[in-house]
């Protein structure tokens, strides 16, 4: 008899509404089943896309994050295999993959990425991003390669495609193919 009272009380509460909780499919952004999309949080934009005041509070953020959290931790001995910058946020590149890495640390840290969102960001991010910002050949490349002797240089990029060039100039005769048509 009392097990049946007890699979009774099982029916009743597998059949009664579940408790209001968090979404499972909050970690992805989306509300659960049912539920009406809350205000969406601000989407991250790139730091090269942002101008004046905004780009200047966003970089220094960034500049505090780096100094105080990344170089100390993960920033490892300055040589000619893995060159650093004094100047590193006047290097466009080294800026947007160092902001990239600080917005997805912020991501995976939070208690939604769940206990092995750190792990991810270590596996994902970090690594491939130290690798290419500090690769011998690397944005870097042309900068301090010893801590006594701190340098700062930008290397000159690539020109711009010559396909620019020739759009300007309409051509005046068709292009020949080389092979001629004969009736």
């Amino acid at each position: 008899m009392e097990q049946s009272v007890q699979h009774g009380r099982q029916l009743d509460h597998l059949s009664s509404a579940p408790a209001p909780g968090p979404s499972p499919f909050a970690a992805f952004g989306m509300p659960g089943p049912g539920a009406l999309p809350g205000a969406a949080p601000p989407e991250p934009r790139p730091i090269l896309e942002l101008h004046g005041q905004e780009r200047e509070d966003e970089q220094d953020a960034l500049t505090d994050w780096v100094d105080d959290f990344l170089l100390p931790v993960y920033g490892a001995e300055v040589t000619t295999a893995a060159p650093w910058c004094p100047q590193w946020q006047k290097h466009d590149d080294v800026l947007a993959w160092l902001h990239a890495l600080w917005l997805a640390y912020q991501q995976h840290k939070d208690p939604e990425a769940g206990l092995s969102g750190l792990f991810v960001w270590h596996r994902d991010f970090l690594t491939h991003a130290m690798a290419a910002i500090r690769a011998p050949g690397g944005p870097l490349s042309a900068c301090m390669t010893s801590p006594e002797r701190p340098t700062h240089r930008i290397l000159p990029g690539p020109t711009p495609s010559a396909r620019s060039d020739q759009a300007s100039e309409a051509p005046t005769e068709p292009a020949s193919s080389g092979f001629e048509l004969t009736a």
